[in-house]
């Protein structure tokens, strides 16, 4: 792990904008860790504070400019595409776009501190029509916040960093070891609960040919279209005769329902 400090002094603001430029892009190598030893180094004089903010700065905005133009370019298509390699991709389209509306483009502002939220925030904004101006100002707000913030923790406790890293590099191969395990546990949790998630759809979906056939026999189900409000406006195609109910007010609805039929619902 000493390594990681040599790196950063000998690479400075190269190492930081390519480090968070791959981030950024998508691919799993974390620029908070190189941000923080970055900062530390920053505070004993030795890297410039500004030159490492500008290029955390630049590097951010023009990746998430080019998944911005993106999702205004291929819609769901790629938000959806985004959440099927990530850890929990089930749920991810719905939980982002439940983010994305319940606080708009102000979303951008803390994307970066929230996991999977960060990649797709971009490409939701571009898909839901907003205007690249307005998004830029709030995506450069929240790069700002993200990568200061992590170069003021490094600068604060630059102390606490060289330490830190001085334990790791005793450890030697076990560092690697208990880093490894920790992420490998991680997902190994997060597969679990997929295959939970997974059995219960068993017990519960229904199949597009099943649906068409009862409807087709002249007792169609009462069919709900629980997608999000964006989610409609992005593919305003639905069933047939589906009743639209946004989900967080499903509850409230679920008492006008009729009680004598079947009732599917149908979301992202």
């Amino acid at each position: 792990m000493k390594e990681l400090f040599t790196l950063v002094l000998a690479h400075g603001t190269s190492l930081i904008f390519g480090n968070v430029l791959l981030e950024q892009l998508g691919l799993p190598v974390p620029a908070v860790p190189t941000l923080v030893v970055a900062g530390a180094l920053a505070a004993d004089g030795k890297l410039s504070f500004a030159h490492l903010l500008l290029a955390a700065f630049v590097a951010t905005v023009a990746a998430d400019s080019l998944w911005f133009l993106l999702g205004r370019r291929y819609g769901q298509k790629l938000l959806k595409t985004l959440c099927r390699v990530s850890l929990s991709p089930d749920t991810c389209v719905r939980q982002t776009e439940g983010i994305f509306e319940k606080y708009g483009l102000a979303s951008l502002l803390f994307a970066k501190f929230v996991p999977g939220y960060s990649t797709v925030a971009p490409p939701l904004a571009g898909a839901s029509g907003t205007g690249y101006p307005r998004f830029l100002l709030f995506t450069s707000g929240g790069t700002l916040l993200w990568a200061g913030s992590a170069l003021l923790l490094g600068a604060a406790f630059h102390g606490t960093v060289e330490r830190v890293l001085a334990f790791l590099a005793s450890l030697g191969g076990w560092a690697f070891v208990v880093l490894a395990g920790g992420l490998l546990l991680y997902i190994l949790f997060k597969w679990h609960q997929r295959r939970r998630f997974y059995r219960f759809l068993r017990m519960a979906r229904i199949r597009v040919a099943d649906l068409r056939s009862l409807m087709d026999a002249g007792e169609p189900p009462v069919v709900v279209d629980v997608r999000s409000r964006n989610a409609r406006l992005r593919d305003p195609r639905r069933i047939p005769g589906a009743l639209t109910i946004d989900l967080e007010d499903l509850d409230a609805h679920v008492a006008l329902l009729p009680a004598d039929r079947e009732i599917v619902l149908y979301c992202t």
